[in-house]
């Protein structure tokens, strides 16, 4: 499995930065451009649409994988004769090509949230669609087989639960996407260390490292990084709103696949992902706090993220970047330790990412207050007018 990694996320990601290249050329020719406004920080017109390298990223690269198991299946092919890849396949042949027919269903389904977001950046649809949308596909994935159930088998309780995880994360991804590089940046990085945990995290079944999971996640690891290299900053490529729910959805779908059974893996293992997505969902969780105190939708946009907290603390918005870095990858490292730490050891882990997290919250109200008492004071100072009769 190791020698595999490098090839996966090569292939992805020369697919994805080459796919985005061509977007970057032809986008505004159909309208997928981000002009400049209130609510965004860049000061000159972008090409969107950059979530169709990142979708091709990883449908063709599986259609690859896929016609080579057709062939390894169909005797046209000795799986052992394929270089790299000869003696993985012949002891995973099988359960890879039923594993790899259920991810269709899936791509699928993130296929219809790719085409929504690309209109959606095309002409502005109504948020109450794009949700409606979103719900139906969540609903259809729970539909397929893919459920949260922590541990309990009751669909009134594992239905709203995938429901609420799948729309959460797709709009956790839209949300963050507001810097450049950050968005996909955390994707990648909670891709990459999901991949880890999953190839640890013995199956129920075999009793082996979940190979297909981790070899999906590192995947999209690969395709995040080519598109990543046309949205460093200064980004010349945004995802848009097409890629953030595709990555949203296949951040969530991930994370479903997975499973935390049977008796070599502690329950507490379930926890993994909310360690690695720690970021995502503190993002989206405080946002919509802030904006509901406001009395605010919390589907109207403001620059109120995370990130925008951090430039107001007096970072450089790179410097924001890369502080979200490095908190996603801290809360995440804490994901490896959950499968070989007890419950005590859990809790722990659980305890480091909380108190992390609420580090950054204690810096942000503080930023908040002091800014409060400049302005008093500035407000104190400014002599009242006089309108003498």
């Amino acid at each position: 499995m190791a020698r595999l990694i490098p090839a996966v996320v090569l292939s992805a990601a020369i697919v994805s930065w080459a796919v985005c290249l061509v977007v970057r050329h032809v986008a505004a020719r159909y309208g997928f451009v981000d002009r400049p406004g209130e609510r965004k920080i860049h000061a000159r017109p972008i090409p969107t649409g950059g979530g169709l390298g990142i979708w091709a990223g990883v449908v063709l690269p599986l259609a690859a994988a896929q016609l080579v198991l057709f062939l390894c299946r169909s005797d046209w092919i000795a799986p052992h004769t394929i270089p790299l890849v000869g003696e993985f396949l012949s002891r995973h042949a099988a359960g890879l090509w039923v594993q790899s027919i259920r991810l269709w269903t899936l791509l699928g389904l993130g296929t219809v949230l790719l085409i929504l977001g690309l209109l959606d950046d095309r002409y502005s649809l109504d948020w109450r669609l794009r949700l409606g949308v979103e719900v139906l596909v969540a609903l259809a994935t729970y539909a397929a087989g893919w459920r949260l159930t922590v541990f309990v088998q009751s669909q009134w309780l594992s239905l709203p639960l995938t429901v609420l995880w799948i729309v959460g994360l797709i709009n956790s991804f839209n949300m963050l996407d507001n810097m450049d590089g950050l968005s996909a940046g955390v994707a990648a990085i909670a891709a990459g260390l999901f991949g880890i945990v999953m190839a640890t995290v013995p199956d129920s079944m075999s009793g082996e490292g979940q190979l297909f999971v981790a070899a999906f996640s590192f995947l999209f690891l690969g395709t995040l990084t080519g598109f990543l290299w046309h949205n460093r900053p200064p980004a010349r490529l945004f995802m848009g709103d097409g890629g953030s729910y595709f990555v949203g959805f296949i951040m969530a779908a991930v994370t479903l696949t997975a499973t935390f059974a049977g008796d070599q893996v502690p329950r507490h293992a379930i926890i993994a992902p909310l360690c690695v997505l720690a970021v995502p969902i503190y993002d989206t969780a405080t946002v919509v706090a802030i904006r509901i105190r406001a009395g605010k939708s919390p589907f109207e946009g403001d620059k109120n993220h995370f990130s925008h907290r951090l430039v107001e603390l007096g970072m450089t918005t790179t410097q924001a970047v890369l502080t979200v870095y490095l908190t996603t990858t801290a809360c995440g490292l804490g994901a490896l330790l959950l499968y070989q730490v007890d419950l005590i050891g859990a809790f722990v882990v659980v305890a480091m990412v909380g108190c992390m997290l609420s580090v950054i919250a204690v810096l942000e109200a503080t930023a908040r207050r002091s800014r409060r008492r400049d302005g008093d004071k500035s407000s104190s100072m400014i002599p009242n007018e006089r309108h003498d009769a």
